[in-house]
Formats: C-alpha cells, structure tokens, sequence
C-alpha cells in the first residue's frame, strides 16, 4: 500500500505541494485532484520518490526509504519529465525504453514482437505525436509495467490529452484490476462527473479506508 503522510514540497517561492495525506492499495486506482500543472507534477515526483519532501514522507507497505519507494514505483508520462519526444517513432520509443529494462534478448532486440504481443504492431511505424491519445496511453502503461517491480503507476495529467474521462477511467481501473495487480495513482485537473473511483486532494488529510487495514 501507498500511503503518503503529510507529504509537502518547497519551491523557490512558494510552495509547490502542500501537505497531503493519502493512501492507495494495491488493485485500487485513485485520482488526485491537483492545480496547477506544477503542483500535478510535485505531487507525482514526491509520490515516485523521484523529488525528496520538504516535509512528511512517504511509504510502500512500511518501507519510507526514498530508494524503496523509487524502486517499485513508475512515473508515467510526466510533462517536461519523462513525457515520451513526440518526433520520435512509435517502435524507437519501445526500443529506447525496453533496453533500459532487463529480460529476454527477443524482447530488448525484437521490438515488433514486443509490439504484437500487446495487440499495438499496426502503431510502430507511426510518429508519436499522430497516434491516438488512447493508444498512447495504453503504449506508456504497458512500457511502465515491463518493469517487475513496478507495483505502483502514478500518471501525471493523464486527462491532457483529450482522451474521454469514461475511456482512461475504464481503462486505469482495468490496469489497477489486472494480473499485476498494482496501486494506480492518476493526477487530474478535473475529477470527472459521476466518478466512482477513491478521490483526494491536494492540501488535505485524505481518508480513506485502506488506511484502517
């Protein structure tokens, strides 16, 4: 389980993230309500342990350790993070990003196979920046999850793209039920209409009742 304590990060003149506290269990998606951009963005690199707080912290099943917490968790596309170059080529993204992961020489070589296998060989040839939003968000999950520690998935603004607020829902939620089972951390601008998913906000002590298990 995430659980974040009263995670709050300083910036150089005002702060960036107020104290909040929430918690996500494994097989759970939680949004986060979050303005402005740059508060989305410090919330999910202080949830990554990719940004140390300035104050509280944050934990994975009672590990606080910024190195713990890096470790199983993936950061997925953050803007002016680690969002994907949108002159690249759908299949050199996948060849960048699977060499960075260890595992079976024909999925680091063979990125068509790689593709066919999550049903997306029909994109590989295309420029990133053409794709359907939906499929390029579906491409960045499935990157995220080639990691085996990956048990946490925070989406920063995953509502930019225009994608409709039912379609990533389902589909996050799918991502957070499926056979890896992990804590899905989606950082919006907008809490769709008639949302059925675990709600925070930032600047709040947010309970929950993963917090009491």
């Amino acid at each position: 389980m995430l659980i974040a304590d009263s995670l709050a990060i300083d910036g150089r003149h005002a702060p960036l993230l107020e104290p909040t506290s929430l918690a996500a269990a494994r097989g759970e998606l939680l949004l986060v309500h979050a303005e402005p951009q740059q508060t989305r963005t410090a919330l999910a690199l202080g949830l990554t342990a990719r940004m140390r707080p300035s104050a509280g912290a944050v934990s994975w099943s009672g590990d606080s350790t910024l190195r713990g917490v890096r470790r199983i968790s993936a950061l997925v596309d953050s803007p002016e993070i680690n969002e994907p170059e949108a002159h690249l080529k759908v299949r050199d993204l996948v060849a960048e990003d699977l060499a960075l992961h260890p595992g079976p020489f024909w999925r680091r070589s063979a990125v068509e196979k790689w593709m066919e296998l999550h049903g997306m060989d029909d994109l590989s040839g295309q420029w990133l920046d053409a794709i359907d939003p939906f499929d390029r968000l579906r491409l960045l999950t499935h990157l995220a999850l080639e990691s085996s520690h990956a048990d946490l998935l925070v989406f920063d603004a995953p509502d930019r793209h225009g994608i409709p607020s039912a379609d990533w829902l389902d589909y996050l939620s799918g991502v957070a039920g499926g056979r890896r089972n992990p804590a899905v951390v989606a950082i919006v601008g907008r809490i769709p209409d008639r949302c059925s998913v675990p709600v925070a906000r930032v600047g709040h002590a947010n309970p929950f009742p993963a917090l009491e298990a």
